[in-house]
């Protein structure tokens, strides 16, 4: 792994770890997430709209140029609301 996989690597982990502290301290951010996503999930451009629409109504900032963890916190977001939707 070169320095440059390295850093940001450690970076993405850190990243990751204060949006863990979030949501340790207002955990309604998941289920505020959520439903935001299984709103949005099928509109062109979900991502996007989803990462506006979380950072407009919680203390978890997406910018508009979403680094790796906001890309893996999206896509996490899509696969549960994907699986809740295959159990019915």
């Amino acid at each position: 792994m070169s320095n440059l996989e390295l850093r940001k690597s450690q970076r993405t982990i850190e990243e990751l770890r204060g949006f863990l502290k979030k949501i340790f301290v207002e955990p309604d951010i998941i289920s505020h997430s959520l439903a935001i996503t299984r709103e949005l999930i099928d509109e062109d451009n979900a991502d996007a709209i989803i990462a506006q629409k979380i950072a407009a109504t919680t203390n978890v900032k997406i910018p508009a140029e979403h680094s790796d963890a906001d890309q893996l916190f999206l896509q996490v977001l899509r696969e549960v609301v994907r699986d809740e939707n295959a159990m019915y």
